[in-house]
């Protein structure tokens, strides 16, 4: 699954032991845009964890993740695991040069002599 977000709040890292060796975990919440702006937490793992820590809150990013639930005691849960990672260029609004814009009004206009509260209907 991918989707666009903007980067909420860069959680702290997490780091442990396992049988396998160290582990990092780095999670982010997004702020995924549309009608209702809601938020999701994504974990990123090994050397993904690194990049992941230096996003900034504010930052757009694009993200493709695997969702997986996992049970543990009669209890289900849902993790959202990224594997990529891709950020997006800030879009700026093209200004028009000063040079093409048409000069300021320096005179009120005028009427041609009709009152001003005169209701056409």
């Amino acid at each position: 699954m991918d989707f666009e977000g903007l980067v909420y709040r860069v959680l702290p890292a997490v780091k442990g032991q396992s049988a396998r060796g160290e582990w990092t975990k780095q999670e982010v919440v997004f702020e995924l845009p549309g009608e209702f702006n809601r938020k999701l937490c994504v974990g990123f793992w090994g050397d993904k964890a690194l990049e992941a820590a230096s996003l900034k809150a504010g930052e757009m990013v694009e993200v493709s993740i695997n969702l997986e639930s996992n049970e543990y005691n009669g209890r289900w849960y849902t993790e959202a695991r990224a594997w990529k990672l891709a950020r997006k260029a800030p879009e700026t609004p093209a200004a028009a040069p000063i040079a093409d814009m048409p000069p300021m009004p320096t005179e009120e206009p005028s009427y041609s002599g009709m009152p001003i509260d005169d209701m056409p209907f």
